[in-house]
């Protein structure tokens, strides 16, 4: 009886010991947005308008009225939408109405990073901000030259914001808005405005 009770005794033991080793069974994390971003290769707008700047090769080119455009990036779904206003003795206005625009992300942003851009010598004044958080734009910028020329930029993404899983793709197309702002020139408009077209 002794000897059928050590020999139980052992079994259990190298069961409990078998059962212990194995890791614990822990939930996977929600799968988050997970992409190859290319290197990166800049073009010249090819576009009639009283500004120029370089573009992301690689992105989609919608031309709009008013000399609006939109700059498309169909794998991650987002773009950035581009406005222009001609600056009529009312540059404090167009200021305060792109500050306006972008303090109204403040409900859902957790943090709104500005940053100043100057370029003294091609006459080019804005900010960028940076929107953390899920908000519905993650990076606003404007541009000017204070005297005749107003420029507004806003990044979307076509998806429900989850910030965490965007922001690999907010980083990098920051990089682009960065770019934008850098080679921006102002120029007179010949040509008369054209109707929406899509440019590949």
């Amino acid at each position: 009886m002794c000897k059928k009770n050590t020999t139980l005794f052992l079994i259990f033991s190298f069961l409990f010991l078998l059962t212990s080793c194995k890791e614990d069974t822990l939930p996977k994390p929600k799968g988050y947005l997970s992409l190859t971003y290319p290197s990166k290769e800049y073009k010249k707008l090819q576009l009639e308008r009283p500004y120029t700047f370089k573009v992301l090769k690689d992105s989609k080119i919608i031309d709009k009225s008013n000399n609006w455009l939109s700059i498309q990036y169909p794998n991650l779904k987002a773009s950035i939408d581009i406005t222009y206003r001609p600056v009529n003795n009312n540059i404090t206005e167009l200021l305060k109405e792109a500050e306006k625009l972008v303090f109204k992300h403040a409900v859902k942003a957790e943090q709104i990073i500005p940053k100043d851009f100057t370029n003294y010598q091609k006459k080019v004044f804005g900010s960028v901000y940076e929107i953390t958080g899920n908000a519905a734009s993650h990076l606003q910028f404007h541009i000017t030259d204070s005297t005749k020329n107003f420029i507004k930029g806003s990044l979307y993404f076509y998806a429900k914001p989850n910030y965490d899983s965007i922001l690999p793709a907010v980083n990098y197309i920051k990089k682009d808005i960065l770019k934008l702002m850098e080679t921006t020139e102002w120029k007179p408009l010949n040509s008369p405005k054209g109707k929406t077209v899509q440019l590949n």
